[in-house]
Parts: structure tokens; C-alpha cells; sequence
């Protein structure tokens, strides 16, 4: 359950007391505002954006994108007007609550039509601050952690949604942190008996690679030991559940052709350090011809950046290896929302930002060119899956 004690301590990690303070100025206004109001889990209705504004400050997002979250659905579910929050937390968080305020108020003609149309304006807003969607992207986290409250078929309407539009957005904006859990949790509502025996399937693999993982975990330690190259983290990597289970479904691949593959990643701390570990790997094992990616010289349309190779390793064993700098993981894993951690080094996430609204631009152009929401919301799913 989200309390506000919680958010505290997290926030007093990284924010000066006056921030603090303001934080817990528009938790009093939300919780006031919110009143005696429950979710359908039966908890107090405020423990909901408390845990989006938790969600944010394990991210280090910056003190309105906190506030925006704790905020997000007093303008909503509560009397409260955007003027009263305009004059009480000023311009900036007011137009955040707004951008990402659901739009019930307007009639449609259908359920499809209604949640285009909302789809519609979330990008707009998203255009104009995209910290809009990251607080929509928290908000759908959290509630995709807490659908066993309601009825059978509004879990599968909410997960496949998650599915088609929230975890190809938190992947188009390089935040593969937040697609990860949203496949999975989507995946395991909408097809509960196919993610409980690719679970347990998974588990009782695990067991049976670990002998492996640790003989080639220590050849690749001892290889970089000797070539001398600092600051290296090698660690083994495993493939989450969705991802297996697309790949079995789209690729017609067997559980056992995905699990015979073993990946790493090797963190380092400088960009040629990148290359000198691929050097040194291409030298322990042999590379899988046609199999090598550069995308550090060569970015992902969502700014993600590692090196990428395929080696033959002992007993014939495939190990997929990613290597990237401390800088791309940061990326990697936070996306766009790293351009906005709190006293992060923004310059390194500059790339990553303009690439994203690059892509803001692309979908605005698809929204003049639509002749209405569901026509617009097909073409943005085309563009999201065409990455």
C-alpha cells in the first residue's frame, strides 16, 4: 500500500527539505480532495498516486513530475477545477495533472471510440511535456500491479491494452525497465496457463544452466583480467517471459532453442573500452558470422546504444553478450525519463531526448493526416510495432 512515509524516505534521498516540503503540500491537498473515496481493492483512494509518485521517485524524476503523479487524478475523480490548481501548485504541474487527467467527461458512441479519443489527446499532451507520459506509463504500472480487484474481463481489456499501446510506448521511449514488467504482468492476465508453465519451465531450466553460465562467467572474468581492462561488471542476463513466449509464438521457435541460448552483459566505462571487450571475446570464443550489432555507432530510433555479438561457446553453446558503458545502461534501462532524473548528467541523455521528440513529431503528422481517433490509434499501433 502506498504511504506518504514511504515516499518520504525516498524522496529525502535526493531532494532539499523546501522540495520535500512542497511534495507534501500536494499530498495533503490530493488526500483532502480524494476524501473518503476507495479503489476498487477496497484501500483508501490516495495510496493510488502515492505509489505512481513512488514508482517516479525510485526513478529520481524531478519535484513536479513527484507532485504531477500525487496530483494526477484530483482534477478527475474529485470537485476540484484546474484553475484552484493552477493557483495552488502553479502552471507547470497544473498542465502536467492536466496532460494527464482522463477525459470521462466526453460522451462517445463506444468504448473503442471513447479510448482513441483519450489516446489521442494523451499524445498531444505528450508532445507538448513528455513527462506526461511517464507519469501515465507509472500510473498504468501501478495499476497493472493491482488488477486482481476487478471483474475477469476488464483485467484482459486492461492488459491487452497495456499490451498494444502502454509497453510498445515504454519501449518506443527506451524505457525497457517499465516494458519488461508490463509485458509480464499483461501476459500473465491475459494468458494465465501459458505464463504458469513457461514459469515453472523457466525455473527448472535455470537450474540446469547454472553449471554453464558459471564456466563461461569465469573464462570471460579471466579473458578481461588479462587484457586489463578496468572497471568491468559482467553479469548473466535472462530473457523475461513475454519475450520467450514471442519468440516461441512469432519466430515458431521451441522453449528449448531459446533456452539453449545464454546471455551477458559487460558493463565498462568508457566507449573504447567497449570495443576492446569485444576484442578480447571475439578472441576467447568464435563470433556467429552476420550476428554482430553496433548500435553505439549506430543508436536505436529510441537512442539505446550497446554492442551487440553471438559466440560460439563451450560445448557449442550460443551466448548472446551486450556490452555498453554505465551511461548506455542508465539509458537503457530509464529511456527518455533519464533526460530527467534529478542532477543527472543531462548532456549524455541529449541524443535520446531528440530522438524522442523526433518521434512526438512523426505521431502528430499521423494525427492530421488521420480522418478520426480510431483511425489515428491504428496508425500509431503500426508505428509503435513497425520498430
Amino acid at each position: 500500500m502506498g504511504t506518504f512515509e514511504a515516499l518520504r524516505d525516498e524522496i529525502n534521498q535526493y531532494l532539499s527539505r523546501e522540495q520535500v516540503s512542497d511534495v507534501e503540500k500536494a499530498y495533503l491537498f490530493a488526500k483532502e480532495a480524494h476524501g473518503t473515496q476507495t479503489r476498487y481493492t477496497g484501500e483508501p483512494y490516495i495510496t493510488h498516486p502515492l505509489a505512481v509518485a513512488q514508482i517516479l521517485a525510485e526513478m529520481r524524476m524531478d519535484p513536479p513530475t513527484i507532485m504531477a503523479a500525487i496530483l494526477h487524478d484530483v482534477i478527475e475523480d474529485t470537485p476540484i477545477k484546474q484553475p484552484e490548481m493552477v493557483e495552488k501548485f502553479g502552471n507547470e504541474i497544473a498542465e502536467l495533472v492536466d496532460g494527464v487527467t482522463k477525459l470521462t467527461q466526453i460522451h462517445f458512441e463506444n468504448y473503442a471510440q471513447a479510448q482513441a479519443e483519450n489516446f489521442r489527446k494523451m499524445v498531444m499532451a505528450m508532445a507538448s511535456d513528455i513527462r506526461v507520459i511517464l507519469i501515465k506509463l507509472a500510473d498504468r504500472l501501478h495499476n497493472m500491479r493491482t488488477l486482481s480487484g476487478l471483474p475477469p474481463d476488464k483485467r484482459r481489456r486492461i492488459s491487452l491494452e497495456t499490451l498494444e499501446i502502454f509497453a510498445p510506448i515504454a519501449n518506443r521511449l527506451g524505457m525497457h525497465t517499465f516494458r519488461i514488467e508490463l509485458e509480464d504482468l499483461g501476459f500473465a492476465t491475459l494468458y494465465p496457463l501459458r505464463y504458469k508453465v513457461l514459469k515453472d519451465a523457466v525455473e527448472k531450466a535455470g537450474g540446469n544452466r547454472q553449471e554453464i553460465m558459471e564456466i563461461i562467467n569465469h573464462q570471460i572474468s579471466d579473458s578481461l583480467k588479462k587484457a586489463a581492462i578496468p572497471s568491468v561488471t559482467l553479469f548473466g542476463r535472462s530473457k523475461h517471459l513475454y519475450s520467450i513466449y514471442k519468440k516461441m509464438h512469432e519466430k515458431h521457435l521451441s522453449f528449448s532453442e531459446i533456452m539453449d541460448v545464454y546471455g551477458f552483459r559487460i558493463i565498462v566505462d568508457k566507449v573504447d573500452a567497449c570495443y576492446r571487450v569485444l576484442g578480447v571475446l571475439h578472441n576467447l570464443f568464435k563470433p556467429i558470422a552476420q550476428r554482430f550489432k553496433d548500435y553505439i555507432a549506430i543508436p536505436k530510433a529510441n537512442g539505446y546504444q550497446s554492442l551487440h555479438t553471438i559466440l560460439f561457446g563451450p560445448y557449442g553453446v550460443p551466448i548472446e553478450v551486450q556490452i555498453r558503458t554505465e551511461e548506455m545502461q542508465k539509458l537503457a534501462e530509464n529511456g527518455i525519463a533519464a533526460h530527467w532524473l534529478y542532477k543527472t548528467e543531462k548532456k549524455v541523455f541529449n541524443d535520446a531526448q531528440s530522438r524522442a521528440h523526433e518521434w512526438l513529431k512523426g505521431i502528430l503528422e499521423l494525427d492530421k493526416s488521420s480522418r478520426n481517433s480510431l483511425e489515428f490509434i491504428e496508425n500509431v499501433k503500426i508505428d509503435l510495432f513497425s520498430r
